[in-house]
């Protein structure tokens, strides 16, 4: 049977690691504002607005208490927390952060030794409040890295959800490619891809899936404007390009079950390549390539970005280096570690990563493949699947 959420045992398991950390920390409680963080804990999958959310957990009681407006009320009830708490809106006629402060001291937590994973809500969307230490009476310790670390090693069960992505995001790709020629719309092309892998995954998970994210589609596939000489700009902007003979090609496809995500980008040549597309093709996949080698449980971080640095300077691409070798994701799409230079961090089997090396020449394009990698006992796990070899990210012109 495919796992499409994660069970009630996996967030007991979460809040006796947690109870443990924060023993360590000499922490009573610990507050969270963090959409991602509150998620580990409780279940809970919200946006930051101006109406603040949060979740106290209790160590000496180990329960966990879920902040909510009333507008969330049924949605909060579903969440793995033993007691939700609502107010009525924001502002309202008292802040909802005093209401926040007022189960804090009826769990007796307020003048004791509170973790955060930040001072207040961070909110979004025109939000203002009060900082939580401007509430309580005890002491708030900065405590965001309690959970993230928590994050660092996958579970089976997180592990299954981001092969099941890695699975439908593998279509929704195969759909882009194929619907993508000549004379056709970027947004068309996209949104078809989108649609129709989005449509064959709800059929096949069934009734029981529920999307944990907030978008059109729970399996996509894009380009978001990298296309032709804008390939050259990682983070470009969808610009309803019309595709064109000897374009290059820079997609991204994902998809979200259970609340987790997986990363699968490539890079593909609209038409015969040239020696310059070709060459610089060659030269991303031989660096992701060594990436994959150099990852493994015992290495850094570091060492990876290292490794990447040093091949991409010996080919003389440096001016065409812009970011680093990838980081980890599960529920969210950035989490840390890094694969960076500057990140010291052991790699340890259970850990997730995209590696997506990238290389982009201004007035040619840009040439990235990113790929989801589990770190197993021994090595790796390539989780997606999809071709990386030219001939086949060659399509037809």
């Amino acid at each position: 049977m495919t796992r499409i959420c994660l069970s009630k045992q996996e967030f007991k398991r979460r809040r006796d690691a947690i109870r443990e950390q924060m023993g360590q920390r000499r922490l009573d409680g610990l507050c969270l504002f963090s959409p991602t963080q509150v998620f580990f804990l409780t279940g809970f999958a919200f946006i930051a607005t101006e109406r603040p959310i949060g979740a106290i957990y209790d160590a000496d009681r180990d329960e966990s208490t879920l902040f909510v407006p009333l507008l969330e009320i049924e949605h909060a009830q579903e969440a793995h927390v033993d007691a939700v708490r609502t107010y009525s809106e924001y502002p309202g006629t008292g802040h909802p952060m005093r209401g926040f402060a007022g189960i804090l001291a009826g769990l007796d937590l307020d003048e004791r030794r509170l973790g955060a994973d930040s001072d207040g809500y961070g909110g979004g969307f025109g939000y203002e409040g009060p900082q939580l230490s401007e509430l309580v009476s005890g002491e708030v310790s900065a405590a965001r890295d309690l959970i993230e670390q928590l994050m660092w090693i996958k579970s089976e069960e997180e592990i299954a959800l981001i092969r099941e992505s890695c699975r439908w995001g593998d279509l929704a790709h195969r759909l882009l490619q194929r619907y993508t020629a000549p004379g056709r719309v970027e947004t068309d092309v996209s949104f078809r891809a989108s649609h129709e892998a989005s449509m064959e995954m709800i059929a096949a998970l069934g009734p029981d899936y529920r999307s944990m994210r907030f978008g059109a589609f729970p399996a996509t596939a894009e380009y978001q404007g990298q296309i032709g000489v804008r390939s050259a700009v990682p983070h470009s902007l969808t610009a309803n390009h019309v595709f064109r003979e000897g374009d290059i090609l820079v997609t991204g496809a994902a998809s979200e079950v259970g609340g987790y995500l997986s990363e699968l980008e490539r890079t593909m040549i609209l038409g015969r390549p040239n020696d310059a597309q070709r060459r610089y093709f060659n030269h991303m996949l031989e660096i992701q390539e060594l990436a994959f080698r150099t990852l493994r449980p015992g290495a850094r971080c570091c060492d990876v970005d290292r490794a990447v640095l040093d091949a991409t300077e010996h080919r003389e691409l440096m001016p065409y280096w812009r970011h680093h070798t990838g980081h980890s994701l599960g529920y969210g799409m950035h989490e840390s570690p890094f694969l960076d230079i500057g990140d010291q961090t052991v790699i340890e089997p259970g850990m997730v990563f995209s590696i997506e090396p990238g290389i982009y020449v201004p007035g040619l394009g840009g040439f990235r493949h990113s790929d989801t990698v589990l770190v197993t006992q021994d090595g790796i796990d390539v989780l997606t699947s999809y071709p990386r070899d030219l001939e086949s990210l060659t399509l037809p012109a």
